[in-house]
C-alpha cells in the first residue's frame, strides 16, 4: 500500500490536554499540509480547527472521558451533542471495560444505544480498550456494538496498553461475520502504538486475511499522532 493511501486511512491525533495554542496550531497546519481523513482533538479544539482547516478533513472529537469512560449517560449524551453543536463530524468515544465476569451485559447495550442517538447519525467510535479484555469479552462486546450500529469497533486508547495482532485479527473477523450475518458493512479503528509503516502492514496483512474489502472499501481507520510524520519523511 503507498503511503499515500494510508494517510488517507489516519486520525491525525492531538489528545493532550496540557498543550499550547502553538502546538495546536502547528498540528492543525500539518493536518492541513498532509490531509489525512481526520483528526482527531478535544471539542473544545473544534473552533479553531474549523479556522484552520477546509471540509475535506473531518473533525472526530473525544467525549465522555478519555482515557477513562464515563459511566453516567446522561453526561455522555450532553457531551456528544455539545461537539456536534460546535461542529464535530465525527465522535470517538470510551466504553469503558468493567471486571465483571457477565461484562459486556445490559449496561453496555444501554451505553451504545445512548451513544448511536446522541451522535444523530454522525460517524461514531466506539472504543473498546481491547488491552483490558479477554478474547471472549473484545468478541462479545465487538458482536454487541456492531448489532447497535456502531459504525467503527475502535481497539484501544493507547493509553493503558497497545493495539496487538490478536485484537485486529479478532475485529476484523467479527466484522465480516457481521456482515456475512446482517448484510451490514461496518468499520474498524486501529490504534495504540502504530508509529511505524511496517508494523500498521502487518496489521493489514491479518485485516485482509478475514475480509479484504474492509480494507478496499476504506473501512480501517488508522488512529495516529505520528505514523503520519514517518511516512510523509520516507516518501
Amino acid at each position: 500500500m503507498k503511503n499515500d493511501e494510508i494517510i488517507k486511512l489516519i486520525d491525525f491525533t492531538l489528545l493532550k490536554r496540557e498543550k499550547t495554542n502553538e502546538e495546536l496550531m502547528k498540528f492543525l497546519f500539518k493536518a492541513k499540509e498532509y490531509q489525512p481523513q481526520a483528526v482527531c482533538i478535544f471539542p473544545e479544539d473544534i473552533p479553531y480547527a474549523k479556522e484552520i482547516l477546509d471540509s475535506s478533513i473531518s473533525i472526530a472529537v473525544v467525549v465522555g472521558g478519555f482515557p477513562e469512560g464515563s459511566s453516567n449517560c446522561e453526561e455522555i449524551v450532553e457531551e456528544i451533542r455539545m461537539a456536534i453543536k460546535l461542529g464535530a463530524d465525527e465522535i470517538d468515544i470510551v466504553l469503558e471495560p468493567r471486571e465483571d465476569d457477565n461484562y459486556p451485559n445490559e449496561i453496555e447495550l444501554e451505553k451504545l444505544v445512548t451513544m448511536r442517538e446522541a451522535s444523530e447519525g454522525k460517524i461514531l467510535k466506539v472504543i473498546i480498550e481491547t488491552p483490558l479484555l479477554t478474547e471472549r469479552k473484545i468478541r462479545a462486546i465487538t458482536r454487541m456494538s456492531l448489532a447497535v450500529g456502531i459504525d467503527f469497533v475502535k481497539t484501544c486508547t493507547g493509553k493503558r496498553g497497545g493495539c496487538k495482532e490478536r485484537d485486529v485479527d479478532i475485529l476484523s473477523y467479527e466484522l465480516m461475520r457481521h456482515e456475512l450475518t446482517f448484510k451490514e458493512c461496518l468499520g474498524m479503528k486501529i490504534s495504540g502504538g502504530i508509529s511505524e509503516k511496517h508494523k500498521l502492514m502487518r496489521f493489514i496483512e491479518l485485516i485482509r486475511k478475514n475480509d479484504s474489502k474492509i480494507i478496499d472499501e476504506k473501512r480501517l481507520r488508522v488512529g495516529s499522532s505520528s505514523l503520519i510524520e514517518n511516512l510523509v519523511t520516507i516518501e
